[in-house]
């Protein structure tokens, strides 16, 4: 049986009880926390072995602080509270979980599409004031025929076409790293340049991961060479829309609409987006059911699990290091 250590860095669930079922069969000895930054990790996790962690950063400090650390797993699909390139360079395996909540957030996005394209918020909301008609939220277009641009063409937005598909919706995509291979599965999703998508879509839904190079990926240049009617909708991650400029434009009406789960900032404050009639907003909450809680942290445990009695984990990003010479 193992001698080892993991830390919970973090979470938001009633309890961990999957997580430390896995971790014990193995011997491993489970300590949770609630960090809220990098000091914190580094005094809670002296001496571990792992971790698990939500949404506190995990940074080059923190892991040239841990020397025994081997492993880190994200509660999610994104990895960008982790330094990535330390923890290679520590030889500190990744892990992720990219498929626990596809159909949530397809789901949730495609919601997000309806309720924007017929006015379901605004309509609610005048007739709970003791209103009624529906000539204020005007105009109202069929969904049929119009046209949905997903940029990035990862599990989550295929899932969100096949779902699209069945509204007679026409399909766009703008992901430069997608095979053809890949695309040749999806003959009813035609991949075009970035320029082109913005340009023809009614509604744009974004698929992307938040980096260095997607980061304010949609600014004012981009918002203005979409149709004045389209909607911009996102799952994916705060900061890869200018949140600024999307405001102006909804003020200004240079765009019909959005629809957000999530911002650069959570939870909102203060946020100008609060106050327009015309966006959605939603509380980074695409991701979640039931169901997929309980696949995401079983999934993140015997990922753990996996590296710590040497077996390669399923769902393994810094890859290139599996094979070095690494002594436990």
């Amino acid at each position: 049986m193992l001698k080892k250590k993991v830390l919970i860095t973090d979470y938001q669930f009633k309890s961990i009880e999957y997580e430390k079922k896995i971790l014990s069969n193995i011997g491993v000895e489970v300590i949770e926390a609630q960090c809220k930054s990098e000091n914190e990790v580094i005094e809670k996790a002296k001496g571990v072995h792992g971790l698990i962690v939500e949404c506190v950063p995990i940074t080059r400090k923190v892991i040239e602080s841990l020397p025994q650390l081997e492993v880190i797993a994200r509660y999610g699909i994104g990895i960008d509270v982790i330094d990535l390139k330390a923890a290679s360079e520590h030889k500190v395996f990744v892990l992720n979980v990219p498929d626990y909540c596809i159909d949530e957030v397809s789901d949730h996005a495609l919601a997000l599409l309806l309720g924007s394209a017929r006015k379901i918020i605004p309509l609610n909301n005048h007739i709970k004031s003791g209103s009624w008609g529906f000539h204020f939220a005007q105009p109202f277009y069929r969904i049929k025929g119009k046209i949905l641009g997903l940029i990035g063409f990862g599990n989550i937005a295929r899932k969100l076409a096949e779902k699209a598909k069945s509204l007679g919706l026409s399909l766009l995509t703008y992901d430069p790293y997608i095979s053809n291979e890949i695309m040749k599965n999806y003959e009813y999703v035609k991949n075009v340049d970035f320029l082109e998508l913005l340009k023809k879509s009614d509604f744009i839904s974004i698929h992307v991961p938040l980096t260095k190079d997607t980061k304010n990926m949609i600014s004012i240049k981009e918002i203005n060479l979409m149709k004045k009617s389209a909607t911009i909708i996102n799952t994916s991650r705060g900061g890869i829309i200018n949140e600024k400029d999307l405001t102006e434009a909804l003020i200004s009406g240079r765009i019909a609409g959005a629809a957000l789960d999530v911002f650069e900032e959570e939870p909102l404050d203060n946020n100008l987006l609060l106050k327009q009639d015309n966006v959605i907003l939603t509380p980074h909450v695409g991701y979640h059911s039931e169901e997929s809680q309980i696949e995401l942290q079983t999934k993140a445990a015997e990922g753990v699990r996996d590296v710590l009695i040497g077996k390669k984990p399923k769902y393994l990003i810094n890859k290139e290091i599996w094979n070095q010479n690494i002594e436990f």
